[in-house]
């Protein structure tokens, strides 16, 4: 366990915990969560021993691992697997050891390394990383580039990937879901529900926080308070723990007024002033309850639009992509006035394309894009707030937005973004990157748009800022078009999800669950490469043939193909038949463990239920594992075929 004893942390000489009294017990999943600024990241730095507390004690098993994924990635030369692989430090070791071992032609070492690699399965980590590679997104071609070659975004999935990887007793994860596309974060709730060992995460995703989280950690007002459940009972805890304070403090300021009243009333006099002094003394004694601090919750709206336009923009048969590689292509879709469209699709289909040639940041390739004449997009980027003038102010940036707009105006406008004050004048380059998100999302409020097309616009987002932008949107008049890992932003504005999906662009019938069932069913199709296809229109056979320049006729590549996937068919059922399995495991497991973490079932007219739901989880346990086992190895077998 971790326990913190009379634990006080400062951050230069402004405190972040003070007279801290707190225990942690291992296998807890514990969400993290507090006002921006409040020291969440200073625990996770004082918990890897690199920041001291200034009074108090920090009290850690001495042998237990700590794993976090860090901040910058080198550009180093392995390709993907290989370097979340050296995040493993024993299997690192081991192989350090065994090429020490083989050029010196030392059977004895060799043999002796080849027994630690059994004793942590390191035969099989290569193909584990390389499932948890394809659960964050990776294409088999990206698993195989070197780091050096990867996108910022993409290396820190691989530092992520190391520090779930690394065995360890307690895991700290800072924003995982920062740089994920919504497929990995569902991947990673369902790897965090199972993961074994004590897991603190700092999130802003509710949704996240809900999907795993055993107990909620919250800095409040200098302190800690655990609570018990996700994110969703936490804040039910917590409200019902305010109206319990509340109560209290007005109970006890009824009863301050009474003692008061009599002190004021008596003192003076020779016959109660014994009492009256007794009362004083009660005052001085009493532990004063404070009363709930109700901050006020940030909030803001979108101008109303013209409501007379019916049709926003038409899209047909177009194309698109980057120089001579083709993301999209044959795109039919209108988009109409109100509607509000989520955009489904693993990383790298087009989400991103699509709305860059909607509002024209991006030429089509070809095609039909027409837009009405009084359309007017919204645009909210990653790129958008990486293009903020940063030795300019707030204001500065809503006055470059037009002619005449006066500094009253602009200061006005900006304090329904909580640039207060002093705050609307500062530099943007002392901002936090929510804060300029927040700019940004002004700046766009501001050109009032009658089309919103936002691309994970809540990267920076605190849960309070999430929610009021959900409002609003909710509020909002004009159409949205939205691609965002925020399952709660999702479910709570969009009306129609669209899937991108192998340069196509269509309805999706159904909901996030069934956007879930349709990833892990098609979690092993092979995601076309662009750079591989630049026609748009050849397929990946025609390709591989035009690039081995083999001179077998269309006929007997189409029959060799046929005897491929034959011999792939049981392989690839059956393993989808182990993934069924291994979800309904799974679930039995999370029901079977709420079960076992009831007091109910531990009272002794329960003795024989518990019996056997504990058996239950032992052969469920028994079970997955064997199923596990089998999986690697079908998947070797159809690894082999390619």
């Amino acid at each position: 366990m971790i326990r913190f004893k009379q634990l006080s942390l400062f951050q230069g000489s402004l405190p972040l915990l003070t007279d801290v009294n707190q225990t942690l017990y291992p296998d807890q999943k514990i969400g993290v969560v507090g006002k921006n600024g409040c020291g969440k990241s200073s625990l996770f730095s004082m918990l890897r021993n690199e920041l001291s507390a200034e009074q108090g004690f920090l009290e850690f098993p001495p042998k237990w691992r700590i794993s976090s994924a860090r901040q910058e990635t080198p550009a180093s030369p392995l390709n993907a697997v290989d370097y979340v692989l050296s995040g493993h430090s024993e299997y690192a070791n081991i192989q350090q050891q065994l090429k020490v071992a083989e050029a010196s032609e030392d059977g004895i070492a060799i043999a002796n390394q080849h027994a630690r690699l059994d004793a942590i399965n390191g035969w099989s980590l290569s193909a584990l990383v390389a499932k948890m590679l394809t659960g964050l997104s990776f294409s088999e071609s990206q698993m195989n580039v070197t780091v050096a070659e990867l996108s910022g975004g993409w290396r820190m999935r691989l530092n992520l990937a190391q520090a779930l990887i690394q065995p360890a007793e307690l895991l700290l994860l800072d924003e995982p879901t920062n740089h994920l596309d919504l497929e990995a974060v569902l991947w990673l709730e369902g790897y965090l529900r199972n993961y074994e060992g004590m897991l603190l995460t700092i999130s802003h995703d509710r949704d996240f926080l809900d999907s795993f989280c055993s107990h909620i950690l919250h800095f409040e007002n200098q302190g800690l308070t655990n609570y018990a459940g996700n994110y969703s009972q936490f804040e039910k805890q917590k409200h019902a723990k305010q109206v319990l304070q509340q109560a209290e403090f007005e109970k006890q300021q009824k009863e301050i007024a009474h003692l008061e009243s009599f002190i004021n009333r008596f003192k003076a006099k020779a016959s109660k002033a014994t009492q009256a002094q007794s009362r004083v003394k009660a005052l001085d004694k009493m532990d004063k309850v404070s009363a709930v601090q109700i901050r006020q919750k940030f909030g803001f709206e979108f101008k109303d639009i013209n409501k007379n336009i019916t049709e926003l923009a038409d899209l047909n048969s177009l194309q698109a992509g980057y120089g001579d590689a083709v993301i999209l292509k044959n795109v039919t879709m209108r988009i109409m006035a109100g509607q509000r469209i989520g955009l489904l699709g693993r990383n790298g289909e087009g989400k991103s394309t699509l709305i860059k040639v909607i509002c024209g940041e991006l030429e089509k390739q070809a095609g039909e894009l027409s837009h009405n004449k009084h359309f007017k997009a919204g645009y909210f980027a990653q790129h958008q707030v990486e293009q903020l003038n940063l030795d300019q102010s707030p204001i500065w940036h809503i006055q470059s937005l037009g002619e005449g707009i006066s500094e009253q105006d602009a200061r006005n406008f900006l304090g329904g973004f909580a640039f207060n004050g002093d705050k609307s004048l500062d530099k943007v380059k002392g901002f936090s990157g929510g804060e300029k998100a927040r700019l940004v999302l002004a700046m766009i409020t501001w050109q009032e748009p009658n089309l919103l097309l936002l691309d994970e616009p809540t990267n920076h987002f605190d849960i309070e800022m999430r929610e009021a932008l959900a409002l609003a949107l909710q509020n909002y008049d004009g159409a949205v078009i939205l691609v965002a890992h925020d399952k709660n932003l999702l479910e709570s504005v969009v009306d129609e999800f669209w899937l991108v999906n192998d340069g196509r662009v269509k309805l999706f019938e159904g909901d996030l669950s069934d956007y879930q069932k349709w990833l892990n069913d098609n979690r092993w199709a092979k995601t076309k490469e662009s750079d591989n296809n630049s026609s748009g229109e050849s397929t990946s056979s025609d390709n591989a043939s035009n690039q081995s320049g083999s001179t077998l006729s269309r006929k007997d590549q189409k029959r060799q193909e046929a005897e491929l996937r034959k011999q792939k068919a049981p392989l690839t059922n059956r393993l989808k038949k182990v993934d069924i399995e291994m979800a309904k495991l799974q679930q039995e497991k999370e029901e079977l463990e709420i079960l076992l973490a009831s007091s109910d079932i531990y009272l002794d007219e329960n003795k024989s239920k518990l019996a056997e739901s504990m058996q239950r989880s032992s052969e469920a346990d028994q079970t997955l594992e064997t199923l596990e086992e089998e999986w690697f190895d079908l998947t070797e077998k159809l690894e082999s075929f390619s």
